[in-house]
């Protein structure tokens, strides 16, 4: 039942792509050119499993390669690029089959790949190889980049099918009422994703049961809750239950040759207002072809005659659809002999999402041009002064990077220090990308990466760094040192600790303050904001970057120019009502909560609970709720004594779950029920279930028993079996007691907290309970083995087979009952292990797009015009970047002050002790004139001016350091006060800047 190997590794693209992923292994790709672009490309194919990549490059690697080809080492250098680059990426996946070509790109050799990829190639090589793919119906791609500009073309035939648009899992809705009529009105919960002529299905409809199963019928929406479908008048009444989903129907797109596509391009682009910054750009790729074929090179940078003859050349071209924009040729053309791997990153990783799109017809391909610069940078102060001279070749590893920004600049790259919180995907691609711009390459920079986490399994198919023989390794760990593998120069320095409240002595504002930057590459809202806040306090620069799927940001966040980061606000959780998890689950949702639930139920509070009190002597001294003792009793009752009573006790377990408890809710509530004269109970949100029968013989059964066995013998320490036939036979003979419903028993129908009937407590019972369990600690604290802690808990891991193959049979046995569609075992693990897809080519987009906003926080730009934030959406070749918002202000005081604003004031006194409360107030008053009328630290009131006379002089008294109740905040070096001053409003929106009073 578990997922394969292959599910295993690529879980978190297979969310992405869908079924389209299983063309992958099948397909062949070949990659023309392996320079920065190029090896960007092969890295994201290999790491997503496409069966074959082929590396075509008839150059030798050199030392200027490796500003943005991180495939090489110093070792490679002389030999063939492609031939070099083949060990490397064959070692990141097994599975792919990787090989070199180093002739001629001819005919008969490129008919055998489904899709062909050209980096860094002549324009009429470009023409040829497109004329033939075109004519072969072979996917023809061109992605290039010159300095701080790229550009990416796709020409996937004239009728190239897109099975599955869309991202994102098709779009449904809970069925709450079916009209019989014709058309028949289906009222559901939220028809806002619908549109008229939609084709939907139906499944899991009580009464009205005709349309499960049914063609797909086309939709007309009526308003935000009903959609109108076809004659339902013949068919049976609806009862209850039931979803509708829309059915992704195919589409499809024309592409023209490259030749044609070159003189009248339709170019995507984000805005129309780029639309003249596109064409410039494409003129200016075609004109920057022409120099290169009349001067046999690029233009020098920063050389302004071959700039003008560029720009020359882009004149000469002919009409254009817009207005050349010279001065965009002219930048581009200054610096298009640079090599910037972040340019790379982008470019490349674009170019292999439409790869990917081409093999699994999943998502719409580009159409068809695409251009990206970071030319702003050309606008940071001094940048335009930059000479020929400062930016000449110097034989080392960083001219292309040299090229654009100057040597200077890489000077100043070497002595940076930064921190990169997470070395999951995002952060590999970043300290990537840091190991070729030579981010801290100096003796007094220093990189540190801290991540809590281990390699997995389901890491490898998107995060660089690692490789099959560091699973279970610390992941800052082995990302250091495969980042001193790129670049031994790189002053590199792994940590393994959590950045949070708990950290704070390790992290403190002085660690914070004495870096030069944040580079933030965590997974939650909760994890980004915590830092977001620390870098505001201490005024630490902060490049904030997240993915989702296909769709990506970067924020940058600059002390005192831009507004702090907003992050959206925190998703929920997944929560249901108790009531629908236990008694009327509509969804697949619901009934993968349950299974969550109950795996916590069975495997981890019981056994926690069963530690706790063989460890604590006192622990039935203590009052414990009749409720816990009864649950220790029944674990310790229920101890297996070997495999055979973990497959009786799960059988049990199953015919309580799917039988007895499903005729106990319908002996309360019978299907017939009415909730008054003509209403039925079991009727809109409620669906009447039925019980199961148990069949060894049944797959899911099986599964359920074979998974919940095999966990609690884990819980139990008992050696667990795998063999299904045995199990099979020891469930046949299994013979259960008939199970006769209780009376009396009351079902909650609501959330809201009704009085609960008061149970009077069996005393009697809870005394021979009492009596049992220390009796049973007796002999079990005797026993040699119970040294150790009883019990083992499972805590729940969505990466754990034997979790996910529980909860999975779990819960489409809960579906079963209740008449919901099952759930596949990847959609399982993806909504019970709340998992967020996720795939390469996003992260090593996105980690592009961070580390061009890290080139201007080194060069310090105050220049708000410089920054861009950017969003990402690779299923739509959607490419946005735009200027940030700049701090917001306020007055207070009578001033102007900006967010970023802060008082400090020196909180050590001449004895050195850390002052008093009154001092911090006359210290306001002298330096601002501000009267206080209250100061709080925290939640923590050190001052207020309406307290009674005594209370005001022993506040005043007392020191800075002994005011905090929150130890935490005592971890600071500075003391974060805020106050209220006379004549202020306690309930103002605008309130002084915040006071650091550094403490000694």
């Amino acid at each position: 039942m578990a997922g394969s190997e292959e599910e295993a590794r690529y879980s978190r693209q297979l969310y992405v792509l869908g079924g389209g992923a299983r063309r992958l292994p099948k397909s062949a790709v070949l990659v023309s050119g392996l320079r920065g672009t190029g090896a960007q490309v092969a890295t994201a194919l290999v790491l997503a499993g496409t069966g074959r990549v082929v590396l075509h490059d008839c150059d030798d690697a050199c030392t200027a390669d490796r500003t943005h080809q991180f495939l090489l080492g110093e070792s490679d250098l002389g030999q063939n690029r492609a031939k070099a680059s083949e060990r490397a990426l064959a070692e990141l996946n097994p599975h792919v089959v990787v090989e070199t070509h180093s002739g001629e790109l001819s005919e008969a050799f490129l008919a055998s790949f489904q899709v062909v990829v050209l980096t860094e190639s002549p324009l009429e090589e470009q023409l040829r190889v497109g004329n033939f793919c075109h004519a072969q119906g072979i996917s023809f791609i061109v992605a290039d980049t010159k300095g701080l500009a790229g550009q990416l073309f796709c020409d996937f035939g004239e009728c190239f099918v897109i099975d599955d648009p869309e991202e994102g899992d098709p779009v449904s809705a809970a069925v709450q009422h079916i009209s019989q009529g014709n058309p028949g009105v289906v009222t559901c919960m939220g028809t806002e994703n619908f549109q008229d002529g939609d084709l939907v299905i139906f499944s899991g409809v009580q009464g009205m049961t005709e349309l499960n199963g049914q063609e797909p019928v086309p939709v007309h929406v009526l308003d935000t809750s009903r959609l109108e479908i076809s004659d339902t008048s013949s068919f049976s009444p609806y009862r209850c239950g039931g979803l509708v989903s829309r059915v992704q129907r195919p589409e499809e797109c024309s592409h023209e040759p490259l030749c044609q596509a070159l003189e009248k391009p339709k170019i995507q682009m984000a805005n129309t207002e780029d639309l003249p910054r596109s064409l410039s750009l494409h003129a200016a790729f075609r004109a920057l072809h022409a120099f290169r074929r009349k001067r046999s090179r690029l233009p020098r940078p920063r050389a302004p005659a071959d700039a003008e003859e560029v720009l020359e050349l882009a004149r000469s071209l002919g009409a254009q659809q817009a207005p050349l924009d010279e001065d965009i040729v002219l930048a581009f053309a200054s610096v298009s002999a640079g090599d910037l791997c972040p340019v790379a990153a982008v470019v490349g990783a674009l170019a292999a999402q439409e790869v990917l799109k081409a093999i699994t017809r999943k998502f719409q391909p580009l159409n068809q041009w695409l251009y990206f610069d970071a030319l702003e940078c050309l606008a940071l102060p001094g940048a335009a002064e930059l000479t020929e001279t400062d930016c000449a070749p110097r034989g080392s590893r960083y001219d292309g990077q040299i090229a654009v920004f100057g040597a200077n600049f890489q000077e100043k790259l070497r002595h940076q220090k930064y921190l990169v919180v997470g070395a999951g995907a995002i952060g590999c691609e970043l300290l990537k990308n840091f190991a070729m711009m030579g981010l801290a390459a100096g003796p007094d920079g220093e990189l540190i990466i801290t991540d809590m986490d281990t390699v997995a399994l389901s890491n490898l198919h998107r995060q660089l760094l690692y490789r099959s023989a560091d699973i279970s390794e610390p992941k800052s760990v082995v990302a250091a040192a495969a980042v001193q593998r790129m670049n031994p120069d790189v002053r590199v320095t792994p940590h393994l600790n959590e950045v949070g409240p708990a950290t704070e002595m390790l992290y403190s504002d002085n660690f914070f303050r004495h870096l030069d930057g944040v580079a933030s590459a965590l997974d939650t809202i909760e994890a980004r904001t915590y830092l977001e806040r620390r870098c505001l306090r201490c005024h630490t620069p902060l490049v904030d970057s997240g993915t989702e799927g296909t769709q990506g940001n970067v924020l940058p966040m600059v002390p005192s120019l831009t507004k702090p980061l907003v992050q959206a606000s925190t998703p929920k959780d997944g929560t249901f009502p108790l009531c629908t998890l236990r008694h009327f689950p509509r969804t697949i949702q619901h009934t993968l909560q349950w299974a969550r639930d109950e795996f916590e139920g069975l495997f981890q509070l019981p056994a926690e609970q069963v530690n706790q009190f063989m460890e604590d002597p006192d622990f039935l001294k203590q009052q414990q709720p009749s409720k816990v003792l009864e649950q220790v009793w029944d674990s310790l009752r229920e101890r297996p004594r070997d495999w055979q009573d973990c497959v009786h006790w799960a059988r049990r377990r199953w015919q309580s779950y799917y039988h007895d408890i499903i005729i106990q809710l319908l002996h309360i509530y019978p299907p017939e029920h009415e909730t008054s004269p003509g209403v039925p109970f079991w009727a809109g949100d409620r669906s009447c279930p039925h019980a199961l029968t148990f069949n060894p013989d049944n797959d899911t059964h099986l599964d359920y028993v074979l998974a919940a066995a095999h966990l609690f013998a884990q819980v139990h320490r008992v050696p667990p079996c795998r063999d299904r036939a045995a199990i099979q036979a020891t469930l046949r003979d299994v013979v259960l007691p008939p199970f006769a419903p209780q009376e009396g028993l009351q079902i909650p129908l609501t959330e809201e907290p009704a009085e609960e009937s008061q149970v009077p407590t069996d005393h009697r019972h809870l005394t021979q309970i009492t009596r049992d369990l220390v009796q049973w600690r007796q002999e079990l604290v005797g026993d040699e083995e119970a040294q150790a802690p009883l019990m083992e808990p499972i805590h729940f891991e969505k990466d754990n087979n034997v979790h996910i193959d529980f909860i999975t049979a779990a819960s489409n046995l809960r579906a079963e009952n209740y008449g919901i569609s099952p759930a596949s075992w990847l959609m399982s693990k993806q909504i019970a292990g709340r998992i967020v897809p996720a795939i390469i080519t996003t992260t090593a987009a996105v980690a592009g797009l961070a580390c061009l906003e890290v080139y201007k926080l080194v060069w310090e730009c105050q220049d708000l015009s410089c920054y861009r934030n950017s969003n990402i959406n690779l299923s739509t070749c959607l490419l946005l970047r735009v200027q940030p918002q700049p701090a917001p202000t306020y007055r207070y005081g009578g001033r102007e002050w900006s967010c970023w604003d802060r008082l400090e004031m020196q909180g050590v006194g001449a004895d050195g002790q850390a002052v008093t409360v009154q001092e911090v107030l006359d210290w306001l008053q002298r330096t601002h004139g501000w009267t206080v009328t209250m100061l709080l630290c925290g939640d923590d009131v050190l001052y207020d001016s309406k307290a009674a006379a005594e209370t005001r002089a022993q506040q005043q008294a007392q020191r800075l350091s002994e005011v905090s109740r929150d130890a935490r905040m005592l971890q600071q070096q500075d003391l974060e006060l805020l106050y209220i001053c006379e004549g202020e409003d306690a309930e103002a929106e605008d309130t002084g800047p915040p006071l650091l009073c550094s403490l000694p």
